[in-house]
């Protein structure tokens, strides 16, 4: 005979750790999709590494593939060419032969190389859910409403839009057809000397960060200069005051990774390793940019160390895939490469382009499956087409 007893309830308070397990609480220094308990898996098996030779091989010239730096390197392995994005998005463009462009980098990158590249060329992306939390941050509809308290404010006519390069086609659009222009890493400071000679003001998306460090840092603006619109309150959380009196309106977004480094990564690995180099990148907070050495975008990072002589010492603040391949690399040459950060780690969003993917979309392409199409409506492409060529003509 079984016996079913009512057991009285326990007073028993759960740990902080057990509220995050279950989903009842979260970490205020987290972001969902970033979090890096551990290593990526080991590389793929050579099946794998023999397949995606194979179907490459198959494909021959009808193939070319997009490594972004921050890729994984076993799918850098395979690609024909390796950059920033918008370096990657041109080199597509310069190879018109390629009837198919696989895009190893994240969804706004594919879309770029899509608006760049000819119609009888198609771009894939080899996992769709591959996006980027900060061109996530800024969507048509809240700049569409920005654009309209701007208005409301008087100010609209005065404002130029600048986009970065990390930005979805709809946000290249709309700064296409509101007279703004797109800028990268490298350009920053190129394109908003342009928007202040067509305006007043400028409104910078979504990467508050580089948008604040290149007023700030190298054009000598104060950070009462900045104002930051926040696109989930009222009017941006600003008042029309604070809006006229504003030179850069800085949209609320950032890189889920570079925004994690802190000034007490600077200040830990200084301690740990004298007579470091601090390089970071300039999506990394002004308190951490300021407290470098040097600052620069991913190219700069790369020609920077390049350059650097031996023995030197160097902690970067970038994404962790690339800052172990120049480690790797520059190892040789009796340079230590470090990371800045002892707990930052891998773009989420990036490493979901892997091998198994890359695979996959190699040998459905050499069967003739078309998988993952990335393309850009017409009207979005013709407005952010415009504000990419307003960057080409940049002096």
């Amino acid at each position: 005979m079984r016996v079913v007893t009512t057991a009285q309830p326990l007073d028993v308070q759960p740990t902080p750790l057990a509220l995050l397990l279950l989903g009842r609480e979260a970490d205020p220094k987290s972001e969902r999709g970033v979090e890096c308990p551990g290593d990526l898996p080991s590389p793929s098996d050579p099946d794998l590494v023999a397949r995606a030779r194979a179907a490459k091989e198959k494909l021959g010239d009808k193939v070319f593939i997009l490594g972004h730096h921050y890729q994984r390197d076993e799918v850098i392995e395979f690609a024909d060419v390796t950059g920033d994005s918008f370096k990657l998005a041109k080199d597509a463009a310069a190879k018109p032969e390629a009837e198919y462009i696989v895009f190893c980098g994240v969804h706004f990158m594919a879309e770029s190389a899509d608006i760049l590249t000819s119609d009888d060329q198609k771009v894939v992306l080899p996992d769709l859910a591959a996006g980027c939390s900060m061109a996530d941050m800024a969507t048509a509809e809240q700049v569409a409403e920005c654009w309209d308290v701007l208005t409301e404010a008087g100010i609209a006519d005065v404002t130029v839009p600048v986009s970065y390069m990390n930005s979805s086609a709809d946000i290249k659009a709309f700064t296409g057809k509101h007279g703004g222009t797109i800028c990268t890493s490298s350009n920053a400071e190129r394109a908003l000397g342009w928007a202040f000679e067509q305006g007043e003001k400028v409104l910078f998306l979504p990467d508050q960060h580089l948008g604040r460090n290149t007023a700030v840092r190298d054009m000598g603006m104060s950070l009462d200069d900045c104002v930051l619109y926040n696109p989930h309150k009222p009017n941006g959380g600003l008042t029309v005051e604070e809006l006229r009196a504003a030179k850069m309106i800085l949209w609320r977004g950032h890189c889920s990774v570079h925004g994690r480094f802190s000034v007490d990564s600077v200040n830990d690995v200084r301690a740990r390793i004298p007579e470091v180099n601090v390089l970071v990148h300039p999506e990394c907070k002004h308190e951490v940019v300021a407290a470098a050495d040097y600052v620069g975008s991913t190219e700069y990072i790369i020609k920077t160390l390049e350059a650097a002589p031996a023995g030197s010492k160097w902690a970067i603040g970038t994404e962790l895939n690339l800052v172990r391949r120049l480690a790797n690399r520059f190892a040789a040459q009796d340079k230590e490469v470090v990371f800045l950060d002892k707990t930052v780690c891998f773009c989420s969003t990036m490493n979901r382009i892997d091998l198994p993917h890359l695979v996959w979309t190699l040998e459905s392409l050499a069967e003739g499956n078309l998988v993952n199409r990335i393309q850009v409506d017409k009207e979005t492409e013709s407005f952010a087409k415009l504000a990419l060529e307003r960057m080409l003509a940049l002096p």
